[in-house]
C-alpha cells in the first residue's frame, strides 16, 4: 500500500553501515496474545534488557500507539487490520534503523500477523513471532485493566477472546507459557532474537 506520485528516497548510509556501527542489524519482535497475556510487560522488559546491555531497541505497545498514531481506529475487524499494517510500517522503519522493534499489540487476525510478517521479509528484515500463550480464563483472572469484567457486563463489544475471536498463530518462532517467569520469558526471547 502506498500513495500514488511518492518515490522512497534513499539516504547516504545502507543497512549494513548501521549495522557496522550498531554491531548488529535490526529486527521486530512482534508479541501477540491475548489481552492480560503479559505482552506489555514482557515488552518492556525487553527492551530494558536490551537497551541496558547496548543495543538499540524501541517498545511499541499497542495502547501506546492507540493513545496517538492510531487513535483514529476502532476494534472492527477492518480497524485491527490497519493498526496492525501501521505498527507494522513503523516497526519496519525502526529494525530498517539497525533497531529492534519490541511490538506488543493483541493482533487478533492470522492475516494481518503474516501481513506484517510479510511488510519485513519483503524488506529482507528479520520478523520474529512471540505467542503469549495465556487462555481467555488465565487473562480474565488477571484481568489488570478490568476490561474483562466489562465485557462480560456488555460495556465494551467485540472484545477480543470475550465476544471477538483471537486466532492463536499456527508456527510461531517462540511460545511462552503464562507460568513463564518475567525473567525467564525475557531470556528466551533474547535466545531467539541472538
Amino acid at each position: 500500500m502506498s500513495s500514488s506520485n511518492v518515490t522512497w528516497h534513499i539516504g547516504h548510509l545502507s543497512r549494513a553501515d548501521r549495522a557496522q556501527v550498531f554491531g548488529r542489524e535490526g529486527a521486530t519482535l512482534w508479541l501477540t496474545g491475548l489481552s492480560g497475556s503479559g505482552k506489555s510487560t514482557l515488552a518492556a522488559a525487553v527492551e530494558q534488557r536490551l537497551v541496558l546491555g547496548g543495543r538499540g531497541a524501541y517498545r511499541l505497545d499497542g495502547d501506546n500507539l492507540r493513545s496517538g498514531l492510531n487513535g483514529d481506529l476502532g476494534f472492527s475487524r477492518e480497524a485491527r487490520d490497519e493498526n496492525c499494517r501501521r505498527v507494522a510500517e513503523v516497526a519496519r522503519l525502526f529494525a530498517d534503523a539497525g533497531l529492534v522493534a519490541v511490538v506488543a499489540v493483541i493482533s487478533p487476525y492470522a492475516k494481518s500477523r503474516q501481513n506484517a510478517r510479510q511488510i519485513h521479509e519483503d524488506a529482507g528484515l528479520r520478523f520474529i513471532e512471540v505467542y503469549l500463550d495465556a487462555s481467555a480464563d488465565c487473562c480474565a483472572l488477571r484481568d489488570p485493566k478490568g476490561l474483562y469484567a466489562a465485557a462480560s457486563a456488555g460495556h465494551i463489544g467485540s472484545f477480543t477472546g470475550v465476544d471477538d475471536p483471537y486466532e492463536v498463530p499456527e508456527s510461531p518462532d517462540l511460545v511462552i507459557d503464562p507460568e513463564t517467569s518475567v525473567p525467564e520469558a525475557v531470556d528466551l526471547v533474547l535466545g531467539v532474537l541472538g
